[in-house]
């Protein structure tokens, strides 16, 4: 499986959902490439609501989806074999515990990428440092933070677009984004 397979398999579901009309986000690494930060997968990760990503399953499993195992979030394009992590709004990201930052509903901050909908660059930072800060098995979220700071030149104003509870990590990596000598 190639990276094509999995902007395949991205641009599929996002087909699908807005053909069934089902509000929906592509995050993640996808959601990075979107706004500037290359970086390689091997998923797709997808923001619904509970009631979307019930919908969907109703109208598509079976139908190129299967899930990953009998009632699973996550699911498997069967056609491009690629995994589909579904991240459900208002759920908490990183450990799953109880933090000022939740997954938002997609019908309300999705923004129109040039091949999908994607989470805006300030919710996607927002979620990525949450997750991160909360679980250590996410700390390449916080990675993704300082990869998309350099890739993109993000400013450090962007700190006041984000929740409180993150703000002051986002500025430390900001700072240690400005401090660190130029890459080869």
């Amino acid at each position: 499986m190639g990276q094509g397979d999995v902007n395949h398999a991205a641009r599929a579901i996002a087909q699908h959902l807005e053909s069934a009309r089902i509000p929906y986000a592509i995050a993640g690494a996808m959601a990075l490439n979107a706004h500037g930060y290359r970086r390689f997968t091997e998923d797709v990760d997808v923001l619904l609501t509970h009631e979307g990503l019930l919908e969907f399953k109703k109208r598509f499993l079976g139908r190129g989806y299967v899930e990953r195992f009998p009632g699973s979030r996550g699911m498997r394009d069967t056609e491009h074999g690629v995994k589909i992590d579904v991240l459900v709004a208002g759920d908490f990201p990183g450990d799953g515990k109880p933090k000022p930052v939740v997954f938002p509903d997609p019908q309300v901050v999705a923004i129109q990428g040039t091949e999908f909908r994607v989470l805006p660059l300030a919710t996607l930072v927002e979620l990525k440092l949450a997750s991160g800060m909360s679980a250590l098995h996410r700390a390449k979220d916080i990675g993704d933070v300082v990869e998309l700071i350099r890739a993109v030149s993000l400013p450090r104003a962007l700190a006041l677009e984000l929740d409180v509870s993150v703000r002051e990590k986002y500025v430390e990596l900001w700072a240690a984004v400005q401090a660190a000598p130029p890459e080869d």
